[in-house]
Formats: structure tokens, sequence, C-alpha cells
């Protein structure tokens, strides 16, 4: 036997070797390839802009961190929380923010309510009214604020020329500059703004009322108040509740109308929650007190997102 003659063994195993198909990739495995690949950058996004802010402000809310002062930084405990609660605005601030807030989402849902139940009737150039009512929720808040400074300065300010040439007023008011009128002019303009918001989505919630359920009311004798408040607000009810509470949260996070109209003035008499906070983080530079007086309001609004999840589940429940 020739040593040199290759096995036909190893030759068969070898060209069946050869021959044989390359094992692909498993098709579930490619797809999840892909959605990570798709979802990385998502990820990182609200890693980068999301939990690393609240945890920077959490560790922030615990120290002594103020620009001006960098050789003194480090932990001090509940110091920060302490120093907000004992500022002698902060009682002040707090009822700027309660008015802020339940005031104007009050009014917002009343006229809103009332503008949607307009919209929703069938009458003459209704397409103008709709796109008038839309337009303030287009814009800046903050450049609306400038619009409401204007209108309500006291020298040169359309309001008061208009209440002198009616005999309203005797004298011009100080809206702007007076504290007992500061937060009545920047509530009043709040209410104006949100309107809008709460006129689309009443709209679409009463665009989703069954025919039937109104045709049965109508048969049954009732008139329009029995059947607003027998029939259509009992079965919007979820969405009303929902609405609100989502206003409520995104009222209490709103100085932009503050800072363009008044910058929380006069001598800080306008400043909210959220305007106060902004103020200790850029001019005072007190990061640590801006920091626990963040941590302050998101448990307040934590508590507001809970019973928003449950009203989202009320929603659910009742299939409006």
């Amino acid at each position: 036997m020739n040593n040199n003659q290759p096995n036909k063994g190893v030759i068969h195993l070898m060209t069946a070797t050869m021959h044989q198909p390359s094992r692909k990739r498993p098709a579930s495995t490619t797809r999840m390839l892909k959605a990570l690949a798709f979802l990385t950058p998502a990820a990182l996004m609200i890693l980068v802009f999301v939990f690393y802010p609240v945890i920077r402000t959490v560790q922030l809310g615990f120290q002594n961190f103020n620009l001006f002062d960098q050789l003194n930084v480090g932990y001090n405990g509940l110091a920060n929380f302490r120093s907000v609660v004992e500022d002698p605005n902060f009682s002040r601030i707090m009822k700027n923010t309660f008015l802020w807030v339940f005031v104007s989402v009050f009014f917002q849902f009343t006229i809103g309510f009332g503008l949607a139940l307009l919209m929703k009737t069938k009458f003459k150039f209704i397409g103008i009214y709709q796109g008038l009512i839309f337009i303030p929720w287009a814009l800046s808040g903050f450049l609306m604020g400038l619009v409401w400074k204007w209108i309500f300065d006291e020298s040169f300010g359309v309001l008061n020329d208009a209440l002198l040439k009616l005999g309203i007023v005797d004298t011009r008011i100080p809206w702007l500059s007076d504290a007992r009128w500061g937060m009545a002019a920047v509530i009043i303009a709040n209410v104006w703004y949100g309107v809008t918001f709460f006129v689309i989505m009443i709209l679409a919630a009463l665009q989703g009322v069954p025919k039937e359920m109104l045709e049965a009311a109508e048969l049954d004798g009732a008139n329009r108040f029995q059947t607003l408040f027998s029939v259509i607000i009992p079965y919007i009810r979820a969405t009303l509740i929902l609405i609100v509470l989502l206003r409520i949260m995104w009222i209490t996070n709103f100085p932009d109308l503050i800072f363009g109209m008044t910058s929380g003035g006069p001598a800080g008499q306008t400043h909210i929650i959220s305007s106060w906070l902004i103020e200790k983080l850029t001019l005072d530079a007190n990061w640590g007190q801006a920091s626990a007086l963040g941590l302050m309001t998101m448990v307040v609004l934590f508590v507001f997102t809970l019973f928003y999840l449950m009203a989202t589940r009320l929603e659910k429940d009742s299939g409006v």
C-alpha cells in the first residue's frame, strides 16, 4: 500500500464538509438585532436627557452647590429643603401656585366646555370661529406673555384705555406693577391661553357620544340641559377628569407667561413654584436649593400622575 495515496474516507469527509451549506442566523435573532439597532439611539437619548438629569437633581438636592461659592461644595443633608421651606417667600409662592393652577384650570375648563358645546352645533362661519379659537395654542407662551404685557401696560395698554373710555374706572390700574393686581393679570392671560386645549379635547369627546343615546334621550322628552347633565357629561366623565388632571400638571410647570409679563415681579409677588425655581437656578445660582425645590415639585406632580393614571384606567374601563 502506497503511504502517499490519500485516504478515501478523509477525501469523502472533506468533500462533504465543502458542500455543506453554511448555517444561517435564525430569523428571530435577526429581528431582535434589528430592533436593538433601532432602539439603542432612543434608549441612549432617554438615559442622557431624562435619567441622568433626574439622578443629578437628586444628588444636588442634598448638596451645598452654589456657582458663586465653589469652595464649599459638599453634602448637607436636608439643609436645602429646610432653607426652601423657611424662606419668607415660600408661603406666598405656594399660594400663588395654588391660585395660578386651580383658578386658571377652573375658568379654562368652564369657558372651554361652553365653547366646545357651541362649536358642536352647526352655524354660519363656524370654520372662522374654530380658526380664531385655535390660534393661541399655536403660539409661544413667552411670546403671548409679551403681548399681554402690552395689553396690561399701565400707561399705554389697551385695557386701561378701554376701561377709561367706557367710564368703568377713573384712574389707570397698575396691573403689572402692583402686587394686588399682578397675579390677577397673569391668571387672566393664562385662562385665555389655555382655553383652546379644553375646546379641542372636549369637542373631540363630544363628537364621540353615540347619536343613539342622544336620540333616546330626546324620545324620552329630555330637554337640552337634561340631556347634557344626564347623558353627555356622564358618558365623557372619564375624559373630562383625564384632561383636567393633565392640564393641572402642565400649568404647574408653565412659567412662560409669567416671565413674559412680569418676570415674577413686582418684587417677586407673581412668582409661582416653577418660576421661582428658575430664578434660584439662574439669578441666585443656588443649584442645591433649586434642585431641592424641583424634587418637592416632582413629588407633588407624582401624586397627580397617579390620579392621571387612575383616570386613564377609568376611561378605558368606561370604553369612551
